[in-house]
């Protein structure tokens, strides 16, 4: 571990035991162990391949088989060459009656690398395509979890994994189709070996083995490697990001972050070089010892050729056929382990990317479920509790409200009160532990989510800024929504966006990010705008609006709070999650949370005269804007003695 781990990090950016296990089941493999488990990883491959285009795989497939017949031809060839060039008669005569073999050799060759150059080709076309499989495989599954399960850190490393896999995927079909030829190729060699004399067969294995030995003990410590760095790499990249972000230059700069991060930036590097130097030095000599007994089986298997031609088991044409057979197929077999080491090593990323998905699958929201009304009135909390695994206290304990179409229903309090919690789960992104949210009387947890999600919008503090146009912006809020141009535009203008988008240098379709050529940039205040049009733009029942103004002046915020209002209707809930006290006078209804329970509840003027914390809030926040009825004797924020809350106001229905 480097000190910069420890200083940044708090610890070594290594995986568990958990993940380790993976590894080190991975270097029990032995050789026989891949062979047996090739047919899987073939089909594996050709299931990814054929999904992705088939036209492309059949070609590619037709390519290799022509490849491996015309090896077994050129081989066969060569054995009449060289038996006419060494039987008797004139040196004339022999080289005419090797001249049909050798021009038939020719074509074959010419054969061959049209077929190789075929094979090519279609294995450039298959590869990106299975990549981007891969990849929306992965992707499609992720989108459809659980929001818990992105927030979860162990789900969040079967992403980190996940992610290679769909690189490894295009990588397979390279290794696929390198194997499969190299297989081909063996065949050929070792059936003209077997023909021209039983006993070669064993040597040219004899040969080969070895090299296989030090292949795949190189490519199991890579492996292992790669797999127990993969966030020490990650978090690298991230201090590069961070020394090139246009967010963090300010700080960066006037900060003077530039040299720390780069510091810290070099010693990750150094640390991570030192693993690479590791792993070259053992590899180093794991391919000298493979070397060193390759060689050693060479020289035996020349003996052993030597003593067959002696012995006039072997005829020179057959000696020279076999030289070339058993240097061809050594090296085809020395590639053929190779290839299937890689093989190997790309299909456990693959599996990775493929649990991934499992697991994905196991914690996917679930499709389907109660239908609920087509346009629903009421959603209603009862007694609901939710709690976040890192944390012992629950964060929302017992809450119970209710929501109600044309109305605008406020919820304040203290950061950490359970505000934004509350919001998922009324938004249906979390389901409580206990208690009941019911749309309409249609409990959460049986109801069709996607029903549910379609009559909500989100407007959160943190809402995304996506790099894309103006338009788009908007847009997103509703993407299957058959809309044009006139109906984002009026989104815009409801929400008070449209001057903005009006003096943008190209309207809608202006990019809205300096990360791109030609993009333009908004204030936080103007993005919020944006927010609040795509809102409107989604037109949905439940509008909920999470600390909406933070990147607003007084004026402007004053502004918002007042299309957020009038964004309410017959047929719309608003509900505004704020800590901004004079931003919920007019609220139909306020909820006051403190300490994950609702301690107040009514309307603005009910809680003022209930003198309780409501009103405590409302006068701290008021006396920092200059003295006031209340600001001289500001009410103190009651203390919490436990999970008792201050009493609700009369009339309340809490």
């Amino acid at each position: 571990m480097s000190a910069s781990e420890e200083e940044l990090f708090g610890g070594p950016l290594r995986y568990d035991t958990g993940w380790s296990r993976h590894e080190y089941a991975f270097e029990g493999q032995t050789l026989g162990a891949t062979l047996r488990a090739f047919p899987g990883m073939v089909a594996g491959t050709l299931r990814l391949a054929a999904r992705a285009d088939r036209g492309a795989l059949w070609t590619v497939g037709a390519a290799e088989v022509g490849q491996g017949v015309a090896a077994a031809v050129g081989l066969v060839l060569v054995n009449q060459v060289l038996g006419a060039l060494l039987g008797t008669g004139e040196v004339a005569g022999r080289l005419h009656g090797a001249l049909p073999a050798l021009v038939a050799g020719g074509v074959v060759a010419v054969v061959g690398a049209l077929l190789a150059s075929l094979s090519t080709a279609a294995t450039g076309r298959l590869e990106p395509k299975v990549e981007r499989t891969a990849n929306e495989r992965y992707l499609s599954a992720v989108v459809a979890v659980e929001l818990e399960a992105v927030e979860d850190g162990e789900f969040r490393r079967l992403i980190d994994v996940a992610d290679l896999g769909a690189s490894s995927a295009r990588r397979m079909v390279g290794q696929g189709v390198s194997t499969v030829n190299s297989l081909l190729s063996l065949l050929a060699a070792a059936g003209v070996l077997t023909v021209l004399h039983p006993v070669l067969l064993p040597m040219l294995v004899l040969i080969a083995a070895p090299r296989g030995w030090g292949a795949m003990r190189v490519t199991q410590r890579r492996y292992a490697s790669v797999m127990l760095w993969v966030e020490h790499r990650r978090a690298s990249s991230l201090i590069g990001r961070h020394l090139t972000s246009r967010e963090s230059a300010p700080e960066i700069r006037v900060h003077g972050a530039g040299a720390f991060l780069l510091r810290h930036f070099r010693a990750m590097a150094a640390n991570a070089e030192a693993e690479q130097a590791r792993l070259a030095r053992e590899r180093a000599g794991t391919e000298l010892a493979a070397a060193a007994l390759s060689g050693l089986a060479m020289v035996v298997t020349w003996v052993a050729l030597g003593l067959l031609v002696v012995s006039g088991r072997v005829d020179l044409a057959v000696a020279g056929t076999a030289v070339v057979a058993i240097r061809t197929g050594s090296a085809t077999l020395g590639a053929l382990v190779v290839s299937l080491n890689n093989l190997t090593e790309e299909s456990l990323y693959v599996a990775d990317l493929e649990n991934c998905v499992a697991r994905a699958a196991e914690r996917a929201i679930p499709v389907g479920g109660a239908a609920l009304p087509a346009k629903v009135a009421e959603v209603r909390f009862e007694e609901v509790r939710f709690g976040y695994p890192d944390r012992a206290e629950p964060v929302l304990d017992g809450v119970s409200l209710r929501v109600r179409t044309g109305e605008v229903t406020a919820v304040v309090g203290e950061n950490g009160a359970g505000k934004s919690t509350l919001m998922k789960l009324l938004a249906g992104l979390l389901l409580p532990a206990s208690g009941r949210v019911l749309w309409d009387g249609v409990d959460l947890r049986e109801a069709d989510r996607a029903q549910v999600f379609a009559q909500v919008g989100l407007v959160t503090q943190d809402f995304e800024r996506w790099p894309m146009t103006a338009g788009t912006n908007i847009r997103i809020g509703a993407p299957d929504r058959p809309g044009g141009a006139a109906e984002v535009h009026e989104a815009a203008r409801a929400a008070g966006a449209g001057p903005l988008v009006d003096g943008l240098p190209r309207g809608l379709d202006t990019l809205l990010s300096r990360v791109f050529k030609g993009g333009s940039d908004l204030s936080g205040g103007q993005w919020q705008r944006i927010g609040l049009a795509r809102a409107e733009y989604r037109d949905a029942r439940f509008l909920l609006v999470d600390e909406p103004t933070s990147a607003l002046d007084p004026e402007a915020e004053i502004a918002a709070f007042d299309r957020i209002r009038g964004l309410a209707g017959p047929d719309r809930a608003v509900v505004l999650v704020t800590h901004r006290m004079a931003a919920v006078r007019r609220a139909d209804r306020i909820y006051v949370l403190d300490g994950g329970r609702v301690a107040e509840e009514g309307t603005h003027d009910q809680l003022l005269a209930a003198g309780g914390r409501y009103a405590a809030m409302y006068a701290a926040q008021a006396a920092q804007y200059g003295p006031g009825p209340q600001s001289p004797q500001a009410l103190p924020l009651p203390r919490r003695s436990g999970p008792a809350a201050p009493p609700a106001p009369a009339g309340s229905s809490r």
